[in-house]
């Protein structure tokens, strides 16, 4: 079986990383063997232009059974423990778009995409879960991909009002749209750091998720190589 994994950033699975390293073969630079799993590793920069321009370069040459996206997130949900992990069932452009006066419309609002036009569900880029080998019993989650991360009461109010979210990231939607498109199954896990409100820098706690999202990576794979 042949997964990618993916990241922002390093610092979000580095422990990941060394489990790989540890209990692994390494095949080469960012390609590991963990039993009859072939694991790439595709660290791919922070926002949506960076993912997409990283996946697109890696799908055009690979095609692998399963997508695994791993990261930290805020959380809308104040009743979420932080450090929670969950699944990302759908996911929304909750910044792209144009203003009118004081009023944010997105893409569809102004008719440049049509609802339910490939690869998105109505407006949102679902995952059905279809065609996986194996997804983890987390609670599922609606997120809102940005490119600017919330901090004021006014943001957060458009969005919760708009989408209903439960998490916030600046890369989900870039994967979902990516696997839709090349029709590969995929897994976006996210563990909560932080909650979306007025930037409270003190209040995040990043070690914390960062510990969860790793134990859960190392659980989906070992869980993939028992299949």
């Amino acid at each position: 079986m042949k997964i990618l994994v993916t990241a922002a950033t390093t610092l979000e699975i580095q422990p990941f990383l060394d489990f790989l390293q540890q209990h692994g073969e390494t095949l080469k630079a960012r390609q590991y063997r963990l039993g009859h799993c072939e694991i790439d590793v595709v660290i791919a920069g922070i926002g949506m232009m960076h993912t997409a321009f990283s996946l697109g370069g890696y799908f055009a040459v690979n095609k692998p059974d399963m997508a695994l996206q791993g990261g930290i997130a805020g959380t809308f949900r104040h009743n979420w423990e932080l450090g929670t992990a969950v699944v990302i069932e759908k996911e929304y452009l909750a910044d792209l778009g144009a203003e009118d006066n004081d009023q944010f419309k997105d893409l569809f609002d102004i008719q440049l995409w049509q609802p339910s036009q490939q690869p998105f569900t109505g407006t949102a880029l679902v995952n059905t879960f279809a065609g996986l080998p194996f997804a983890p019993a987390l609670p599922s989650a609606t997120g809102v991909s940005v490119n600017l991360v919330s901090g004021s009461r006014l943001t957060i109010d458009r969005l919760e009002n708009r989408y209903a979210p439960d998490t916030e990231s600046m890369e989900g939607a870039a994967f979902h749209y990516a696997c839709l498109t090349h029709g590969i199954p995929f897994l976006q896990l996210r563990t909560l750091s932080n909650y979306v409100e007025v930037r409270d820098k003190s209040r995040w706690r990043i070690p914390l998720a960062v510990k969860a999202l790793n134990e859960e990576l190392v659980k989906t794979v070992e869980t993939l190589n028992g299949i």
